[in-house]
């Protein structure tokens, strides 16, 4: 089944970046996003207080965001919220302030959302950037699922180049919670999963730059006791409620992973192996 061509409805994408004190760094984040030249695109910043002249670089592309603000904020996920709340996109993703978004993604994004209406999230290959943007680390596309996802397969799904559709986002409740500190994408991503399958394709979407200041940097061992904790209480849920039972569409999965094909120009589904 191919997904992609010339006619395909192009959604309104809903992108928020959150930062401070980002001035190494957001103006490539902004460029990157911006300069994709996509017909409609509606991108918001929501810098926490910023005292580092990264204000100034907002201030500079404004004109070219739907809004963007400055104030104290509660953490990483009141941010993200506070930047979603009023969008209207009909594809939604957040890009942090030192993370950049690769050329064509954007296009990518509108052609597999409205070329495969079933699909309602979605994560394309993990890739990884020294401080100086140069791209070290690219993953193979793989294939997710819920039950994997709850029994300990994990790591890690790459939030630069995680996408979903808003229905997806306002039947998980509408936000992230600003209860977990460091793994709010995580626990976002077990809501979606007990809603909808996550799919995987071939591409580029997002780069994360790994460099000493940014907020994970040496927190990898609290990142991970926040997820391990997501997951107990995601497994205690399944416990106290009852686990699906044989036939619920969503356990076990079916996912996929959609590949382009050279010869028909379109992405495929393709689920006869995992990516790995």
């Amino acid at each position: 089944m191919s997904g992609a061509g010339a006619a395909l409805p192009q959604p309104r994408i809903t992108i928020v970046t959150p930062c401070l004190n980002a001035a190494d760094y957001v103006e490539q984040t902004l460029d990157s996003v911006l300069s994709q030249g996509y017909p409609d695109l509606e991108y918001v910043v929501v810098d926490g207080g910023s005292t580092d002249g990264t204000q100034d670089i907002i201030r500079r592309h404004e004109k070219h965001l739907a809004r963007w603000v400055s104030e104290p904020d509660r953490g990483h996920a009141d941010a993200i919220n506070k930047g979603f709340r009023g969008t209207t996109g009909t594809v939604m993703g957040w890009l942090n302030g030192d993370d950049v978004l690769h050329r064509g993604a954007l296009r990518l994004l509108a052609d597999l959302f409205g070329g495969f209406p079933d699909v309602e999230w979605l994560t394309a290959q993990a890739s990884n950037m020294d401080a100086s943007g140069a791209v070290v680390q690219v993953q193979p596309a793989r294939r997710w699922s819920r039950l994997g996802f709850v029994s300990g397969d994990y790591r890690w799904i790459q939030q630069e180049s995680t996408y979903w559709r808003r229905t997806l986002w306002e039947r998980a409740g509408s936000g992230l919670s600003d209860a977990h500190r460091l793994a709010c994408d995580f626990e976002l991503w077990m809501r979606f999963f007990r809603h909808a399958r996550l799919q995987s394709t071939e591409g580029l979407v997002g780069g994360f730059r790994m460099h000493a200041g940014q907020r994970t940097a040496g927190q990898m061992d609290a990142y991970e006791a926040e997820a391990h904790g997501i997951v107990l209480d995601e497994l205690r849920g399944l416990m106290t409620t009852g686990a699906p039972v044989a036939g619920d569409p969503l356990w076990p999965q079916a996912p996929y992973v959609l590949r382009f094909d050279w010869r028909t120009r379109a992405f495929v589904r393709r689920a006869d192996d995992d990516g790995r």
